[in-house]
């Protein structure tokens, strides 16, 4: 009995013991999430400090973008080498020529070491990138105003139109290409500096202010100004807040006094000010856009389409140029929008809405807007056709009835009068630099007969920049060649013709290598 009786106090305490367990445990399985999350927080904080933050040679990086924020002979020769193809590019309004300027520009170099000096608190280096930065900015925009200035071509192209103003798309380019950029350095992965040149594009909008400034053009030199502006902001910034994220941190010691300290808040402040402008104007001109896209289609029923619209925000009022297909007109809608959006964007606007009357079936007002996307697209390729032929005419010296264009197989043909001083040379480089603005365009410049330049011989090599003009003077005259001089020397000049497509006669003989007409003796 009494072992019974023990045995019942004993489960009785044990009973006890666990509800007293269990009522412990009770608060703590209540916070038990937030110190989970803690302790996830705690532990990714670590493995970034000890497995990427560890991983990082933060003196060699820092040893690197200072080399890259110091001036030099190199950085000041590929600036203005890098401008000087940029506003050619921009005056040819060839892209494949200002991504060359890209390629070739040093600035992203000062700019970053302005990120990563702000993040360490370096004052001098940041006064030095600074320095570097302006010295070579300046340079290249005047260098490019003088090109301009002496260039007998100051038309405002497609190039250069596109980089008057910055909207929300640069100034996404320009943060992810940052981003890439500080990830590269401070990685050590360099060579993907080379696409995030071309994606920031630096370059080409000092060129733009150049060209404003050449032509006294305000609208073109602010706004380019404008993009340039935001674009090294935005990077700057963002390598700043990558190399803090990386663990590069305040060297501030006893001896830097407070004025530096405030020097660095305030150029950090003076960074942010200007940017901030930019998005206030950019998120503004995004917003107006879709303002007016809902007020002009909220006019019209579902079966509308807003085909065309363009925005002037330079103008004042700001221009407005829409064109709507519909089933059925409204006269007196044009006054009523414009007044909304005056309205609804609190600045006064200039309304053309042009709209087109089409079938009342859902799909009609969808083919009527295919059918004016292929017009307009018929109408640009007519422009360029036109632009083309006139280009051809002043490269030749000819009236523009004297171009052939075919523009279904997109080629274009003249015949150039002959030019005091011109050499084959001289055509030939006319041709190939008009051709650059049309590509996939086949342009044909004949040049008048001319004497065939003589040929230089290295090391028994003939030149082959030279049998490359003979090639293309022949081929465009469709005449044949004579070759004379040492045998050994023109048989090899006459292979590389040959396979350019040129018929060759070869004459063995004394003397220098030289060519000629075949139907001349020349």
């Amino acid at each position: 009995m009494t072992e019974i009786t023990a045995n019942t106090a004993s489960q009785e305490d044990a009973a006890a013991a666990e509800a007293e367990a269990s009522a412990v445990a009770q608060p703590a399985a209540s916070s038990h999430i937030p110190v989970t999350i803690g302790a996830i927080l705690h532990n990714i904080r670590d493995w970034w400090t000890v497995h990427v933050i560890g991983q990082v040679d933060q003196a060699e990086v820092t040893e690197r973008r200072r080399e890259d924020g110091k001036m030099s002979e190199h950085y000041l020769f590929m600036t203005a080498m890098s401008g000087g193809i940029a506003v050619l590019g921009l005056l040819l309004s060839s892209p494949a020529v200002v991504i060359g300027a890209m390629l070739l520009s040093p600035l992203m170099g000062p700019i970053m070491a302005l990120g990563f000096s702000l993040a360490i608190g370096d004052w001098e280096w940041l006064k030095q990138s600074a320095i570097t930065l302006l010295i070579g900015s300046v340079l290249a925009v005047v260098l490019c105003a003088v090109l301009v200035f002496l260039s007998p071509i100051q038309t405002i192209t497609p190039e250069i139109a596109g980089r008057t103003r910055p909207n929300l798309f640069d100034l996404f380019v320009a943060l992810f290409s940052a981003l890439a950029g500080a990830y590269a350095m401070i990685r050590g992965r360099e060579g993907a500096i080379v696409g995030v040149a071309i994606a920031t594009a630096l370059m080409p909008p000092l060129a733009v202010v150049g060209f404003g400034l050449a032509t006294w053009n305000w609208t073109v030199f602010s706004g380019a100004l404008l993009l340039f502006v935001t674009n090294f902001i935005t990077i700057a910034l963002t390598a700043f807040g990558m190399a803090k994220l990386y663990g590069f941190r305040n060297s501030l010691s006893a001896r830097n006094t407070m004025f530096q300290n405030i020097a660095l808040l305030t150029v950090f402040v003076g960074l942010a000010v200007p940017l901030a402008f930019s998005l206030n104007r950019i998120a503004w001109e995004t917003n107006a856009q879709r303002i007016v896209r809902s007020e002009i289609s909220a006019q019209f029923d579902g079966r509308s389409q807003l085909d065309q619209l363009d925005m002037d925000f330079t103008a004042s009022p700001v221009g407005i140029h829409a064109v709507v297909f519909t089933p059925s007109l409204r006269p007196g809608v044009e006054e009523s929008v414009a007044k909304g959006l005056t309205e609804r964007l609190g600045e006064p606007v200039a309304l053309d809405l042009v709209q087109y009357e089409v079938g009342t079936n859902e799909s009609a007002a969808e083919r009527a807007q295919l059918s004016a996307a292929r017009a307009r697209e018929d109408r640009e390729a007519t422009a360029r056709a036109e632009a083309l032929t006139m280009r051809l005419s002043l490269a030749a010296g000819v009236a523009p009835d004297e171009v052939l264009l075919d523009q279904t197989r997109r080629r274009a043909l003249v015949r150039a009068k002959r030019l005091e001083g011109a050499s084959l040379a001289t055509y030939r480089a006319l041709e190939m630099r008009i051709a650059g603005t049309e590509p996939g365009w086949r342009v044909e410049l004949i040049p008048p007969p001319a004497v065939l330049p003589a040929i230089p011989v290295s090391e028994g090599t003939p030149n082959s920049d030279t049998l490359d003009l003979i090639g293309w003077a022949a081929l465009r005259l469709d005449r044949s060649v004579v070759l004379a001089g040492p045998a050994d020397q023109a048989e090899a000049a006459a292979e590389v013709l040959r396979e350019a497509g040129v018929s060759v006669a070869v004459r063995p003989g004394t003397g220098p290598l030289r060519a000629g007409w075949a139907d001349q003796g020349e």
